[in-house]
Parts: structure tokens; sequence; C-alpha cells
């Protein structure tokens, strides 16, 4: 019984336990860092004497955030609520009174089209030339670096500075470009006219932009696979084919992050462009949202109706960036 006992253990060590040792010698060990950081390899885990000095480490970011974004974000959503004098002597209680006027008031829906129309115009017209660039800087073999940096110079520029540049090159006075155009027999006079200025401003923005979408635009061209561009060319596929069959389907995810970036863009940050060039006029051609929230509330010194526009501008950015998830995204290829 002891013989075949002692057999049976021999021909379970060889059968059995063997591969299972084999295999467990074979296994990697974790290194010390893995077992600390709860045995999941590549993992690091910052280890603090005192629980004070993360806290230092973020208290710099957070006073920001809470100067710059908290404070006003909370005293302008009271501020709707109350009518105040220009003085601020006394605060009255209205509830939605400064929100009903708004939106009943013919000016502030005409403001709500400019800003919409104006984002779509330059949102359009940022995109589209942005990537005809994009496409094009493969094209360009001798002077590649000069016509990066051309494209990349206004970026460099302030909006303010952009703004002056632009209204001074269309100005029907002493503007070049003006005499240009009445020389080709095109009536133009954006201080007059509501349609010239819009347009203006329009192209004075996008001008400004469109290195920020041609950055990304040509980061993403430069990871797609070669691969795919020489298969295509070999089966005879030329450049505009392979751009809008190949390239542009698998940069559309950065096509819908520029969108996103646009309308914010054209939302928020084009107030310095519009001052410098039309102030809002002729007649409200282009008083955008942004702009008129300054001008109610630090010339027309009305305090309330400035706070809620700046909340319902807010509520109108947040709804076409839903619009833009709900319904452009579905056509964004996220595959490689």
């Amino acid at each position: 019984m002891q013989g075949s006992t002692s057999v049976q253990t021999l021909a379970a060590r060889h059968s059995g336990d063997a591969p299972s040792s084999a295999a467990a010698e074979r296994k990697p060990r974790a290194s010390k860092g893995a077992r600390a950081a709860g045995g999941t390899a590549g993992l690091k885990r910052a280890h603090y004497r005192e629980a004070r000095l993360p806290l230092l480490l973020l208290l710099p970011q957070l006073l920001v955030l809470l100067l710059f974004f908290f404070i006003p974000a909370i005293r302008a959503l009271a501020q709707a609520f109350v009518l105040t004098d220009p003085f601020g002597n006394s605060v009255q209680f209205v509830w939605f009174d400064n929100f009903r006027a708004l939106l009943t008031s013919p000016e502030y829906q005409s403001s709500v089209w400019v800003t919409i129309w104006f984002t779509l115009a330059q949102n359009a017209i940022t995109l589209g030339i942005a990537l005809v660039l994009a496409f094009a800087t493969d094209r360009v073999v001798r002077i590649r670096g000069l016509y990066r940096s051309v494209i990349l110079l206004p970026y460099a520029i302030a909006p303010v500075i952009a703004g002056v540049l632009w209204a001074f090159l269309f100005n029907p006075s002493v503007g070049p470009i003006a005499f240009l155009l009445k020389g080709l027999g095109i009536s133009w006079d954006p201080i007059r006219s509501g349609f010239d200025a819009f347009l203006l401003v329009t192209f004075a923005a996008s001008w400004k932009h469109i290195c920020y979408d041609y950055i990304f635009l040509v980061a993403a061209l430069l990871a797609v696979p070669p691969s795919l561009l020489e298969a295509a060319a070999v089966d005879g596929a030329g450049p505009l084919l392979r751009f809008f069959r190949i390239g542009l389907p698998m940069i559309s995810p950065t096509i819908f992050f520029l969108l996103a970036m646009n309308f914010v863009y054209g939302f928020f940050e084009t107030f310095a462009i519009i001052d410098a060039v039309t102030k809002g006029g002729p007649g409200g051609a282009t008083m955008i949202l942004v702009y008129k929230v300054y001008l109610d509330g630090f010339v027309h010194i009305d305090l309330g109706s400035s706070a809620a526009q700046s909340v319902l501008m807010m509520i109108f950015a947040l709804v076409l960036t839903m619009i833009q998830f709900r319904y452009v995204e579905r056509n964004v290829n996220y595959d490689v």
C-alpha cells in the first residue's frame, strides 16, 4: 500500500504539479512599486507624510477658480433676479421679470439671431478655409516652413489689433481694400450698411481663428496611416479623392471638436473684434450677445438685465453644444 501510494504521488507530481511549477517559474515577478500599489503593474502611488501638502499644491488653482469663476458666476446668477439702481443704493428682488423683459424685447431677439448667424458663418468659414490650408500643407515642398509660419501668424496678434487692422483695411474713406472694391464696382460701406458690417466682423473673426483650427487639422492629418493613402494611390485615387474618402472620415473626431470650440469662440471670445470694428452697429447689425451684455451692464448701467443676459447666453451656448452632440456626433467615426 505504501509503495502504490508513493507511485501515485510521483505520478501526480510529474503530471500536474510540474507544469504548474514551471509556469510559476516563467511568470514574471511584480516589482516592489507594483506590489506597493496593490499588485497592479505599471502604477505608482504618491505618498505624503502630511495631508496639508496636496492641499497647498492645489490651493493656487482653487483660488483662481474661486475668484474668477465660482464667485462671478454666483454673483451674476443672484444679480439676474434683482433690480438695482445705477448707483447700487437700492436693490429690489423682482424674480423672473428681467428674463421676461429680455425674452419679449425685439432688440434682444434681434441680438440672439445676429449671434446665431454670426457664429454659424464664422464656424463654416473658419473650418472650411482651415481644411483647405491643412490639405495644401502636404503639397507645399520647398517653402513649407514659411507657409506654416504665415498661416500661424494671426494667432500671435491680439484680437483688438486684428479688429483695428481689418477696420482700417476696409474703411470706406481710407481703406485700401475698400478702394479696390469700389474700383471693381462693388458698393461697400460698413459704417452705414448693416450687411457690410456683418460681413466685415465675420471675416475678421474667422481670419483670427483660422490658425487655431489649422493646427489641430494638420496634426490630425499627420496621424492618418500613410499605408491607407498609399494603397488608395496605387488603386488610382487622386489627392482629392484620398482626402475626402480616407483622410476626412478619419479626422472627423477632430472636426467635431473644432465645431464645438468654434461655437464657444463665436459666443464668448469675439468681443474685442466687435468693439474695435463696429461697436455693435450700425443699427445693431453686429450686436452679438456678449457685446450686448457689456453694453447694458457697463454703459447703460442696467446690472440686472446684463446679469440675466449672461445667464441666458450660457444657457444658449449649452443648448447649442447639446444639439451638436445629439445630431452631429452620430456622424463622427472614432474607428482607426
